[in-house]
């Protein structure tokens, strides 16, 4: 019988290990395997339980504290889900907590001083009380116009962001990271990448470790042309495609190939991806901006801009969340039917919650959009894979481009990947995601509801991430808002890194890497920073 709906009385008590000094008798009624699961978390979190250490096995942890073995197999699974422990076979189950081990930051407040409790005084200079409970010293108050902290130096938010401000904020030490465009690494396929990887190496001869082709191999090229027909809706043969590594270096193909045939000006969204637009304008000459309102672009802007060309999200418009309306794809498409170019960025397109999938452009005008898509937030961005569409008359020119760049993507992960496609594991692994995405966009809608009254949200139908604007404005940028929440250990990006025009302040925030506690924590921390920073001033 599952023990974790019976009583304290109902354990004996003799019952508990020496394994951490568990007690199941301090668990509450029907919650043994949350308690069990809080508490390996603990020590995993205070180095009880430091990277490498093995776990007790389901049975033997069972047995003395006399719960049935269900109740342990639980808590392990949720931290597995987690990303804090993981089974090693023979090895058993270990920790891998990527942040168990970490050095100890330096005792800066910025990186080592825990958010302040409920009801706290503390400004959002930092706090002066970390965790480890020795003292600090405080940091003085940020100027009396704002109540922002004060960025330290080498910090992301010190100036205007520049292409490594991204991976300054990633470097950045932080306990809660709400970064956005990260999906669940934790949840990463290992087992059947490593099924795929065998299989592969098995089939593959000597002469295929050589160079390959720098298209892509032909298995991952018609997988992927496979793949965009079955959920895209884009009708496209393998010749069609052409493998990148990543986003980024089809942006950075596609603008030197576009300078190349005069185009010197490529039109963005905004607010729009800071980071797609530093890749595209390190090539082309001018990015102007559009605006985006609540059914996409505005054509008619984009249309006074002269641009004959535009870079678009519309599944899914970062960071806004909206999705381009019907009336406006109309418009659109009949801007580029007269002669006009849509770069379309599918990024995130295949997580959705609460609304139906929506067609690809490319599958509608395809000899005027050249279509972007990768696996980085469908299974991880260090594989470094995607895929180009493009219009027939930019195609040889984009295949010269690759070749010059690096003679073609690795042969052996793309053809992992192109088993994975063709089997079924990669949908597998999408049906995976969507529930644990789904109830951590509710946790973080929740969370915003319950800590930062007054804030809108924006996006949450999909994606992986939330934009949330404060209508009634804070008493600082949302820079300095963002450079806070990190000198009191949560990441999150400001809405002005990805905005030229005027907007309303804001943050975007992911939610697919973290689990619902953290998710909710870091909100907390929020919430107490925006009460900081609407006190009013002294005087």
């Amino acid at each position: 019988m599952h023990r974790s709906n019976g009583s304290p009385e109902d354990r004996s008590k003799t019952a508990g290990a020496d394994f951490l000094q568990l007690d199941p008798s301090e668990a509450p009624v029907g919650g043994l395997a949350a308690w069990l699961a809080r508490r390996l978390r603990q020590a995993i979190a205070d180095g009880r339980l430091p990277v490498g250490s093995r776990l007790p096995a389901t049975r033997l942890l069972a047995a003395d504290l006399r719960v049935s073995r269900g109740v342990v197999t639980d808590a392990y699974r949720r931290l597995t889900e987690e990303g804090r422990i993981a089974g090693r076979g023979r090895g058993g189950t270990v920790v891998v907590d990527p942040f168990a081990q970490s050095p100890a930051p330096p005792p800066s407040p910025a990186h080592s001083a825990r958010p302040a409790p409920p009801g706290s005084t503390a400004r959002l200079a930092s706090p002066a009380h970390p965790p480890n409970g020795r003292r600090t010293r405080p940091r003085p108050h940020a100027p009396a116009t704002t109540r922002a902290a004060v960025p330290r130096p080498g910090s992301p938010f010190d100036e205007a962001p520049v292409p490594a401000s991204f991976e300054t904020l990633r470097a950045a030490p932080a306990r809660i990271d709400l970064s956005p465009g990260v999906p669940d690494l934790a949840a990463f396929p290992r087992a059947a990448w490593l099924r795929a990887e065998r299989a592969v190496l098995h089939d593959l001869g000597a002469q295929d470790f050589g160079y390959g082709d720098p298209r892509g191999t032909p298995a991952l090229r018609r997988a992927v042309a496979d793949w965009l027909g079955r959920n895209r809706g884009i009708r496209a043969d393998p010749e069609d495609v052409l493998i990148v590594a990543g986003a980024a270096q089809a942006l950075a193909l596609a603008g030197e190939v576009l300078r190349a045939v005069g185009l010197d000006a490529v039109a963005v969204e905004d607010p729009g991806s800071l980071g797609t637009r530093q890749h595209l304008g390190h090539r082309i000459t001018d990015t102007p901006p559009v605006p985006v309102d609540a059914e996409g672009i505005r054509v008619d802007a984009l249309r006074a801009t002269g641009a004959r060309a535009v870079l678009l999200t519309p599944a899914h418009q970062f960071p806004t969340g909206v999705v381009l309306g019907g009336a406006r794809r109309r418009e659109l498409l009949q801007w580029a039917a007269d002669g006009g170019l849509v770069i379309e960025d599918d990024y995130d397109s295949e997580h959705r919650y609460d609304r139906p999938p929506v067609p690809a452009l490319r599958g509608v005008l395809p000899e005027q959009v050249l279509h972007l898509g990768s696996v980085s937030k469908l299974l991880a961005p260090a594989l470094r894979t995607g895929w180009m569409l493009a219009p027939a008359r930019y195609r040889d020119l984009l295949v010269d481009a690759k070749r010059l760049s690096d003679l073609g993507n690795a042969v052996l992960p793309q053809l992992v990947l192109a088993r994975l496609m063709d089997s079924g594991a990669l949908e597998r692994h999408l049906r995976l995601l969507r529930p644990r995405h789904r109830r951590r966009r509710d946790a973080m809608t929740a969370a915003v509801g319950a800590h930062l009254p007054g804030a809108v949200v924006h996006g949450a139908a999909a994606g992986l991430h939330l934009m949330v604007t404060f209508p009634g404005g804070l008493n600082c940028t949302d820079t300095e808002f963002a450079a806070a929440a990190l000198a009191h250990g949560v990441k999150v990006q400001p809405l002005s890194w990805h905005a030229r025009l005027p907007h309303p302040p804001g943050l975007v925030l992911g939610y697919a890497a973290g689990v619902p506690g953290e998710i909710e924590e870091g909100v907390a921390v929020l919430g107490r920073l925006l009460r900081e920073a609407r006190r009013p001033l002294p005087g």
